[in-house]
């Protein structure tokens, strides 16, 4: 084995890349919650052999008057985990990641107008580094859907026009007579 190839393979550490997401999403977390998130998928990866150990990663949000870190990560491992000792390697991870406000930000509002979002990963024993930046714009119309917490929106890759298309998603409205239905299945009396 060459020095040069022992040098790249065992010792040269490698930096997290990501791939750009097919999905961002800008919303409530969970059903009428007043607590908003920021959600992507994507597929993160090490740029040498070796691999490398993510210990948090955060997103920077950016808008007019506006600079807010959704700094509690959460990812899907056969359920979802609180973000921390994640290994990436030269194949990658392809997961969901969910970026929370702490509770202490609960009044946090998305408002119309143009943002920059940035990922940022923080490898074990180094600085967190800026690794992925994407402009995004949100309408009157979005935003006010989001600040109600019936809807979320999503901003899809569309490769064909290299471009996001962003769409308002709105949960139903649960139906009480359901509601009060599965109550009497279950003989539990409803609430007036």
């Amino acid at each position: 084995m060459s020095a040069i190839t022992f040098w790249l393979t065992r010792v040269k550490k490698g930096n997290v890349k990501m791939t750009k997401p097919s999905i961002i999403f800008f919303g409530p977390d969970g059903v009428g919650n007043d607590h908003k998130k920021i959600f992507i998928r994507t597929l993160l990866y090490s740029s040498s052999l070796r691999g490398v150990y993510i210990q948090n990663m955060h997103i920077k949000l950016i808008g007019k008057n506006l600079n807010q870190i959704f700094n509690i990560w959460v990812y899907d491992d056969n359920g979802l985990v609180r973000g921390s000792g994640l290994f990436i390697d030269k194949s990658g991870i392809s997961s969901n990641h969910h970026f929370l406000l702490p509770k202490s930000d609960s009044n946090f509002k998305f408002i119309e107008g143009d943002y920059d979002l940035e990922v940022y990963v923080e490898v074990v024993d180094r600085k967190p580094k800026k690794i992925y930046e994407q402009k995004l714009h949100l309408t009157k119309d979005q935003s006010n859907e989001i600040n109600k917490n019936s809807a979320g929106v999503y901003f899809d890759w569309t490769p064909n026009i290299q471009a996001y298309q962003s769409h308002i998603d709105r949960r139903p409205k649960f139906d009480e007579k359901i509601d009060d239905y599965l109550k009497f299945l279950t003989l539990e009396k409803p609430e007036k």
